[in-house]
């Protein structure tokens, strides 16, 4: 079952937007209540069994991490409507059903129908779309599990399935704190470097640190060097989530140590590994490390980055480490910091050079204090759609006409939690 009309509460949301909005930013409004509404009406596939199917987009499988930023801005609404709460939960429990299925893969058909990449050389079956395996796929179905409890105080999304699925989680990210030991292997016949692991599918060699590996990024391409340091601080934020549900919520206090014990270790490998020196000599955040001296100074677009960090819940916005990563990654220090005649941002290797990336854009208004940097950021969106009003998964710099993905729904919904930001709407956390 999809929606067939919006929701009278969704509506009545849109209309306190366009409110606010009003003559001045009419623009916004126009692009706000398209892409809402678009989430809503295109994605959202409703079970029979209670849980929900969330389409990404113009591809027809449902991927762990975008499923949740999709519908998170709903969170503000879902606490006055239960059906869309709901809705919610239904995805949770569709998310911790395929995480109980394989934790290592990233994307899921609807039906057991061998749809997706099924020649990838690793252990796929015929639920999975994808098993490119990426510590954010694990970490963002327990924050909207969370997330859900905290603005709505709903609870039936920590089932058995929600239980079993931590602890498979927590697993994985043991086994992966010392790589050497893993099972896991991923390679593709291609000729993209980006989509496959190199060295017999295992990735880079790397030794131990204390954080836990992941073969991909949240771009779906593959990590230069196995610790991606942004999803490890991710890592850090939803186990701190873990132990204040099974200590307040379903208290299992072996988990609240299990939890506690591996975010130590991960923060305590971040603190002595994940930090480089940029060109000014300053130090700053690294994006990926291998825990042998090397490093990548680089931003992707996709969350988590490391400009996203106070976003989801690691460390502040004035922290000065976090603010000389910033300044870094908005520079040409950056690779893929892109600027041209109708935009300037960062972009990714998943897209061609010079496109930057709606995603990165509105992260960048979301960590910011400046409320005219955020208005700025607002009016660029809006200025380089191509006449579409939603947004698009990059666009060219020097011609917004030239844009990947005509449908792009967690793009789309990145845009709307921008909005929500400038007027101070925003979801507890």
């Amino acid at each position: 079952m999809t929606y067939k009309d919006i929701p009278k509460s969704v509506v009545n949301f849109m209309e306190q937007v366009t409110e606010k909005c009003g003559k001045e930013h009419a623009d916004w409004a126009e692009n706000f209540n398209a892409a809402f509404a678009n989430t809503l009406l295109t994605t959202v596939k409703r079970q029979k069994n209670g849980t929900t199917f969330l389409l990404t987009g113009d591809i027809p499988a449902m991927w762990l991490r975008d499923s949740t930023a999709q519908v998170r801005p709903y969170l503000v609404v879902a606490k006055e409507d239960d059906d869309l709460a709901d809705m919610i939960a239904g995805l949770v429990k569709k998310q911790f059903f395929y995480i109980n299925i394989d934790p290592y893969a990233n994307a899921f058909n609807e039906t057991a129908n061998q749809a997706g990449h099924q020649t990838d050389h690793t252990e796929m079956n015929d639920w999975i779309w994808e098993r490119k395996y990426e510590i954010d796929s694990l970490c963002y179905p327990i924050q909207l599990a969370y997330l859900l409890y905290k603005n709505t105080g709903r609870k039936d999304q920590f089932n058995e399935a929600f239980v079993e699925g931590v602890k498979k989680i927590l697993t994985v990210f043991e086994i992966e704190q010392d790589h050497n030991q893993s099972g896991y292997t991923f390679e593709r016949d291609t000729t993209r470097q980006e989509d496959t692991l190199i060295n017999a599918g295992r990735g880079a060699e790397v030794t131990y640190t204390g954080m836990t590996w992941s073969g991909f990024r949240p771009s779906d391409d593959a990590c230069k060097y196995g610790y991606l340091v942004p999803s490890n601080m991710f890592a850090v934020v939803v186990l701190g989530y873990l132990e204040e549900i099974f200590r307040d919520v379903l208290t299992d206090e072996g988990l609240v140590i299990r939890a506690h014990k591996l975010k130590t270790e991960i923060q305590k490998g971040i603190d002595a590994y994940g930090r480089t020196v940029n060109q000014a000599e300053e130090t700053i955040f690294a994006y990926e490390v291998d825990g042998k001296g090397n490093a990548t100074i680089m931003d992707d677009s996709n969350v988590p980055n490391l400009i996203s960090a106070p976003y989801l819940g690691y460390g502040t916005i004035d922290d000065p480490t976090y603010l000389a990563t910033r300044k870094t990654l908005l520079s040409k220090e950056n690779p893929y910091f892109y600027e041209g005649k109708y935009a300037k941002g960062i972009g990714s290797s998943h897209t061609p050079e010079n496109y930057v990336w709606p995603i990165a854009l509105a992260m960048e208004g979301m960590t910011t204090p400046d409320k005219q940097e955020k208005e700025r950021i607002l009016n660029l969106l809006v200025a380089t759609d191509a006449g579409t009003h939603l947004m698009h998964e990059g666009f060219d710099v020097n011609d917004p006409n030239q844009y990947t993905r005509e449908w792009f729904s967690w793009a789309n919904m990145m845009f709307c939690e921008l909005v929500m930001d400038y007027f101070d709407i925003r979801v507890a956390k």
